[in-house]
């Protein structure tokens, strides 16, 4: 295994969208949405350490959750897990873990991924990540992986790429923002364009150069703690300084300034989990298409259903079609799948109508 690879897993997200299951204290990422046996981050670290040794794998959380990280992945040391004291979005913290990576070894190359997604094909998404790293490790670029689309989705960001390119990687022409359907149905159309999943590669030393280009401030905030990382002072020197951090996307600080970025049309299927839809997607359907996530579902004129109970709990549905049917020890949430977006603005009701404890 490639001792220059390294990986941050991004696990600091709440994902409110799969609430009542996923929470503040409990986010998505902690839970096996799935089914499969083991949680999201366990399977996205098994994905990593395929071609990524284990102890080049740093987990960036909020500090609330670092109990969580060290009890799912034990074979995970302490200073593994690079600990957010404030929220300051995507730039900070990649800056942090590849100053980090940088002391560690400067020639390391680095894969920066959410920790929530669902890729089946992981041989395939092994393969597109090391080709990508092979680039990095001689040019100083940046790359992503981009995701073919299937339907003009308006939940996501755009990735496009210069028409003439060839096979492989191609250079990006610029990244767009979540489009409107008939935009979205007018970049499907163009066939220049990919899904923005989230997962970057490139070097450290061409990550930290981009910051020092595109945000001096926050660059120099960050080296100016160099002599402390990876011993004993860097807690009280993060604890003091990256609140002072910009609260900025990896996208507008440095992707959207870049003139050096390629993206790689994934070979593997790919979903970000993001709604309760897009896990009903991914399940095995029982006859009348309802998705079951560990509950026993006797069902009558119901179809189309994603239903979540307790392990082995008996769930009797008549009469539903296309809802979300989560049952939670203190929350049952029976809801339109047709209006998943608003669950956020639903959590956000029940807080202020029965209190913080069920968010």
């Amino acid at each position: 295994m490639n001792k220059n690879y390294y990986a941050v897993l991004m696990a600091g997200g709440v994902g409110s969208r799969f609430w009542p299951i996923s929470t503040t204290e409990n986010p998505k990422q902690f839970h096996d949405m799935l089914g499969t046996g083991s949680t999201l981050i366990q399977k996205t670290f098994q994905r990593l350490n395929k071609f990524v040794p284990t102890e080049n794998i740093l987990i960036l959380t909020n500090e609330r959750y670092n109990d969580l990280v060290l009890e799912q992945l034990p074979m995970v040391k302490q200073d593994q897990v690079v600990l957010e004291p404030a929220m300051r979005n995507t730039a900070p913290c990649i800056l942090y873990a590849a100053l980090k990576i940088q002391k560690m070894n400067p020639d390391g190359v680095m894969i920066v991924a959410p920790s929530d997604h669902w890729i089946e094909d992981e041989d395939a998404f092994a393969k597109d990540v090391t080709l990508c790293f092979e680039k990095c490790e001689k040019e100083e670029v940046l790359c992503t992986l981009g995701i073919k689309p299937t339907f003009p989705n308006t939940g996501f960001g755009y990735i496009e790429f210069e028409k003439n390119s060839g096979e492989g990687l191609k250079k990006v022409d610029q990244f767009r923002e979540k489009p409107d359907y008939e935009t979205a149905k007018e970049f499907l159309a163009q066939g220049n364009f990919l899904w923005n999943a989230g997962i970057f590669m490139w070097s450290v030393k061409t990550i930290v150069n981009a910051f020092k280009s595109y945000q001096p401030a926050q660059y120099s905030l960050f080296e100016s703690g160099m002599s402390c990382y990876n011993n004993t002072e860097e807690k009280a020197f993060i604890q003091e300084n990256y609140p002072k951090a910009e609260n900025i996307s990896i996208d507008y600080a440095i992707l959207e300034n870049s003139k050096s970025i390629f993206v790689l049309p994934a070979t593997f299927d790919w979903n970000d989990l993001g709604t309760w839809g897009s896990l009903y997607d991914k399940l095995d359907k029982d006859a009348d298409s309802n998705a079951v996530v560990n509950g026993k579902v006797l069902s009558q004129d119901a179809h189309g259903n994603m239903i979540r109970s307790p392990k082995g709990k008996v769930v009797v549905v008549d009469g539903l079609e296309d809802y979300i049917i989560v049952d939670k020890e203190e929350v049952l949430l029976i809801y339109p799948k047709a209006k998943e977006q608003d669950i956020k603005q639903v959590l956000s009701k029940v807080k202020d109508a029965f209190g913080d404890q069920y968010a």
